[in-house]
């Protein structure tokens, strides 16, 4: 398959100009202060990945589940990572190597978690479903809405590792906590 460079160019900043603005930016800023920034950014970057791959690969069909499981489950996992948020102790710095590959693991499947259950029937993903559906070029539209999604990402990561240089982790932890529940509110009313 030959990559189409054009149509490349326009999935990218289309994908991209329409997840800037998104929900997914802020749950992956806020999760960058939480935890590792790479460990995120691998998590986020993985969840993207599955989420462009069922975008690309059912074009128009994105429905394995109702709607309504859909947007509770999501729901759910922020309102439970906001209780754990604001539940959680803050770690002490000096920790051993096998905690912090502990640490890694654990940013990355909070992160990828957190970004697969939210993105599903998200405009982008809607989008890179429409682009497939009338395109038909899947290595183009896949890897343009993914690079997308990653640079976005990226953008949320550094912008998240920085903020917990100049806050305090554990007011950034709670605001953080309260943002999520809302995001979790968001998402139920929404379903309702």
């Amino acid at each position: 398959m030959v990559v189409d460079w054009v149509l490349f160019a326009t999935v990218f900043w289309v994908i991209a100009l329409a997840e800037l603005p998104d929900k997914t930016i802020f749950a992956t800023l806020i999760l960058a202060t939480q935890g590792q920034p790479f460990a995120t950014f691998v998590g986020v970057a993985l969840a993207f990945l599955v989420q462009s791959l069922f975008a690309v690969c059912f074009g128009q069909v994105l429905g394995f589940l109702p709607p309504v499981v859909v947007q509770v489950s999501g729901a759910a996992l922020f309102f439970f990572f906001s209780y754990s948020m604001w539940t959680q102790v803050h770690a002490d710095s000096q920790l051993e190597k096998t905690e912090r590959s502990d640490n890694f693991l654990t940013s990355a499947r909070n992160a990828f978690m957190v970004i697969f259950l939210a993105e599903w029937g998200d405009l982008t993903q809607l989008a890179t479903a429409t682009f497939q559906a009338k395109y038909h070029q899947a290595l183009t539209i896949f890897l343009a809405a993914t690079a997308a999604l990653w640079m976005v990402t990226s953008i949320g990561v550094v912008l998240g590792s920085q903020l917990r240089k100049w806050i305090d982790l554990n007011h950034l932890r709670k605001f953080a906590s309260v943002l999520f529940a809302f995001m979790g509110l968001g998402l139920l009313i929404k379903t309702f």
